[in-house]
């Protein structure tokens, strides 16, 4: 699911890093957003709406308090379709009604001094009928029965087997990502970005093991990439380019995910999205499924091989400590790192990194749906 978790182990208040920020906090400008730091609020699926996938006022709390001074948060999955939810409770931006609710978040980050970015998402296939807005089929590149699970107001259940997306059915989907666009515009966001990655439709449609079309959309890499470009390009005519990123998640493997050959599929993307100019490339590392981590120690491989590509802003996620933060900037395979659950704990995170301080050791248990529990009663550091 989308939580682009990270953080290798659970760290207790007596415990402190001792480590050197000098990169972390030294200030950059990401497309045309001016930024004070490089430490990022990675978007994480929370699923604490209540009715009609609206946003509301535990929302704009919960940011708030993570919100920093020129700090960048990329809020959470967004919906853009009534046929695309993947999660009970996730926030939608299909509707205007949905837009006002998101209002209130972004002023909220905006009174803190924050910068805040809107992920545009479609849950393809990750999908179940108890979802859909007609208790149709979820939609998919192809029919692949995959081994998945979504949340559903009966709780956690298999996904449906999707029907395979028509291009009629493409084509409203790039028109409904380019109307979320607009509603992320007229809400006040700094900037908006794709969701190419961990399994939902952008992603299913580009590698080969949930891609089978034999049409436009399907067969070649540069057919199977069409989509994420479309929609790019769509959401970049609203937005401008400066103010776009693009995520996308390199052999990752969650929601049952692969292809034959990830480096030329995912180097393909890096070059196709040079010509857009964007504010930023978000790579998530393969070190990372959903939101555990597949083995500690791994190195970060993704970013570095695709730093040789892409020339733009990179945003490096999935398996950082701050230490390992510092050194993947350091080397210049990254510009900016998010952090997703040391956010979820940590409220002052930011604070936390750039003064060594003790993190809050975080509760899965609360990370999806429920109340202000595990939410936005984390404490912020005390010396009493």
């Amino acid at each position: 699911m989308e939580n682009s978790v990270n953080g290798i182990s659970d760290l207790t208040g007596d415990k402190s890093l001792a480590l050197s920020q000098n990169k972390l906090f030294n200030p950059i400008k990401v497309g045309a957003t001016e930024l004070s730091h490089r430490v990022v609020m990675a978007p994480l699926t929370r699923m604490r709406t209540v009715t009609g996938s609206i946003p509301n006022d535990l929302m704009a709390e919960y940011y708030s308090q993570r919100a920093t001074e020129g700090g960048l948060i990329i809020a959470e999955a967004t919906l853009v379709s009534t046929n695309g939810q993947g999660y009970y409770g996730a926030p939608g931006i299909y509707n205007d009604t949905q837009a006002e609710g998101w209002k209130k978040v972004v002023n909220a980050v905006h009174n803190k001094g924050g910068k805040i970015f809107l992920q545009l998402w479609h849950g393809g296939r990750q999908s179940h009928v108890d979802l859909q807005p007609d208790g149709g089929l979820p939609l998919g590149p192809s029919v692949i029965p995959h081994d998945d699970v979504v949340y559903t107001p009966k709780g956690w259940v298999p996904v449906t087997l999707n029907r395979e997306a028509t291009v009629a059915d493409i084509k409203a989907i790039v028109a409904d990502f380019r109307s979320g666009a607009e509603r992320a515009l007229a809400a006040g966001f700094d900037g908006v970005e794709l969701h190419g990655a961990n399994g939902y439709l952008i992603d299913q449609f580009l590698q080969d093991g949930s891609n089978q079309r034999t049409d436009e959309y399907g067969g070649t890499i540069e057919k199977r990439a069409r989509l994420l470009l479309e929609v790019t390009e769509a959401i970049v005519s609203v937005f401008g380019a400066d103010r776009v990123g693009v995520r996308v998640g390199p052999s990752g493997t969650f929601g049952s995910m692969h292809d034959s050959d990830p480096v030329a599929l995912f180097s393909y993307v890096a070059e196709q999205l040079n010509k857009f100019g964007l504010a930023y490339l978000h790579i998530i590392e393969p070190r990372i499924n959903g939101s555990y981590e597949v083995a500690e120690g791994l190195e970060p491989v993704a970013s570095k091989n695709l730093r040789a590509i892409f020339k733009g802003n990179i945003i490096s996620a999935g398996g950082f400590q701050p230490d390992n933060a510092e050194d993947i900037i350091e080397k210049g395979d990254a510009d900016l790192v998010a952090f997703g659950r040391y956010f979820i704990s940590n409220p002052d995170l930011v604070k936390r990194i750039k003064e060594n301080l003790p993190l809050n050791a975080y509760d899965r248990d609360t990370f999806y749906g429920g109340d202000a529990r595990g939410y936005i009663d984390y404490p912020f550091y005390s010396n009493n």
